[in-house]
């Protein structure tokens, strides 16, 4: 029984940099922006790759990881990060504060070069802040986050890994006096970037609706630290600050991804409450 449509794992890529030897330090994922309908009504979508702005600055050069089909061994795709002027080709959002980067991604060639690759459809798969609110999610409902901690990509193989967790706080968000929601859940350097996951419930208390769509809902941006202080015996004076993990994820509402491309980009379809229909895309749709 699977709560995780297996395309969502084909949605995430391993980030490297790295010229000669590389280094998988971060996580992002393929995200398509519905276009307007055109002449023959078919539904297209323009795909970007999304992470933390963190995680492509200071960065010339970002290197994608996926999977061919046929169980062959990952293969690695370059991305450049500017072009021969130097002018960047990704983008963020508006708001410095926001830790939202996006990048434009042809996915075609992706297809192409016989990938097995997916992407979130935005205006079917995810959940901005209006939609969690119409559909009651609060703390405590579960939850998934997606991708490559400690650098720790597989073998032979893209390897994401799934880590549960619990909304640990979240109504600051929907009410719109903060811009990160809480995940309980153990991230580490490499998860920056990936994607949190909604996960279904087919039971609910009375009074309320279960939540039966895997949406995405954010991007986890890093763990929250907990610092102890060591203070000399002698001075009473602070001499070393110790930092943990201490359990909970602040992740980033899809809403900002909206926004980094609204700004940028052409206009879109905006998501809707409509609830989708799972799918199982891979290379060969």
């Amino acid at each position: 029984m699977a709560l995780i449509p297996p395309f969502y794992i084909d949605c995430v890529a391993a980030i490297g940099t790295g010229e000669n030897e590389r280094h998988w330090v971060a996580s992002g994922f393929l995200y398509g922006c519905r276009l307007p309908p055109n002449a023959n009504k078919e539904r297209d979508y323009q795909v970007y790759l999304v992470t933390n702005r963190h995680v492509l600055s200071g960065m010339d050069k970002a290197y994608l990881r996926f999977n061919p089909q046929a169980e062959k061994d990952a293969r690695e795709f370059g991305l450049d990060l500017f072009d021969d002027a130097g002018k960047p080709l990704w983008f963020t959002h508006p708001d410095d504060q926001i830790d939202v980067a996006v990048a434009p991604i042809n996915f075609d060639l992706l297809q192409e070069r016989g990938m097995q690759v997916s992407y979130f459809e935005n205006d079917q798969h995810s959940a901005p802040m209006g939609l969690l609110k119409q559909l009651g999610v609060t703390e405590g409902d579960f939850a998934y986050v997606l991708g490559f901690p400690m650098g720790l990509v597989g073998g032979h193989r893209n390897s994401v890994i799934v880590r549960s967790g619990i909304l640990a706080r979240i109504r600051d968000v929907l009410a719109g006096s903060n811009t990160a929601f809480l995940v309980d859940a153990f991230v580490f350097p490499g998860n920056s970037g990936g994607p949190v996951v909604l996960k279904p419930e087919a039971l609910a208390i009375e009074g309320t609706a279960a939540q039966t769509m895997p949406y995405l809902i954010g991007i986890v941006q890093a763990y929250v630290p907990y610092e102890d202080v060591a203070v000399s015996l002698q001075t009473g004076r602070p001499r070393i600050i110790f930092e943990e993990n201490a359990g909970l994820a602040a992740v980033i509402p899809v809403d900002f991804i909206e926004e980094t491309i609204a700004a940028r980009c052409v206009p879109q379809v905006k998501p809707t409450s409509a609830r989708p229909k799972p799918r199982n895309e891979t290379a060969d749709d």
